[in-house]
């Protein structure tokens, strides 16, 4: 059974593209970015998440106007135009549309970042009737639905410690890294000038160690 037809459509608009020739393949591909810092004495950097991306769709679509019992034959432009045109900039949001990709099981909210149009086939007047556009799509995640599957309170990420009274920076390090001598990340990581300077009901972040100062790329731990 051949996969449904491919279709393209714009978010918050009645647009609907849907492509004649189902692709042949696409790619989908993920991407994490990690900071490697080099530190003098040991063995190997230490290798610090930073943040992930977005998947990207690569597709390659097939478009003909040559194929059929229309006479004269049709520029195929008119069928890959409103495609390219999907990279054009909204005059409302300022910046192009966020639309849906969707064949069978694919299901993508994404834009589209890229396009390469090729035209294979011409008519004797040069009327092109065949050609593949390569279009590269960056899915678009809600940040708060991103966040939430992070689920950022996990023992990969950093943890909340709520300031209790008589806290203090040396006590909440001998409590979550078993050292009260490691209280400077947690003071690095909340940008306190001073240490002292806590309130009880205060949330701080408690980073994973070793900690990279964001600012100075120094390896604290």
């Amino acid at each position: 059974m051949p996969l449904k037809q491919l279709q393209i459509a714009v978010e918050d608009s009645d647009t609907v593209l849907t492509v004649d020739y189902t692709p042949e393949e696409y790619s989908l591909s993920n991407e994490n970015t990690f900071a490697v810092q080099n530190i003098p004495g040991l063995g190997s950097p230490i290798v610090q998440f930073v943040n992930g991306a977005q998947r990207t769709l690569e597709v390659e679509l097939f478009f003909d106007t040559y194929d059929t019992p229309d006479l004269p034959k049709k520029d195929v432009r008119t069928q890959t135009g409103p495609v390219v045109g999907l990279m054009d900039i909204d005059g409302e949001q300022h910046a192009p549309p966020i639309l849906r990709v969707t064949m069978a099981s694919l299901d993508v909210r994404c834009v589209l970042s890229r396009v390469s149009e090729k035209f294979v086939m011409f008519m004797p007047d040069g009327v092109p009737v065949r050609a593949r556009l390569s279009c590269t799509f960056i899915e678009v995640v809600d940040p708060e639905l991103g966040a939430k599957a992070a689920n950022l309170q996990t023992a990969h990420f950093s943890k909340v410690h709520v300031v209790a009274r008589g806290d203090t920076l040396s006590a909440i390090a001998a409590a979550r890294y078993e050292d009260p001598a490691r209280w400077r990340p947690i003071a690095l990581a909340n940008e306190l000038a001073d240490p002292r300077d806590i309130e009880v009901g205060q949330s701080l972040r408690i980073p994973a160690l070793p900690y990279l100062d964001p600012r100075t790329g120094e390896a604290v731990a």
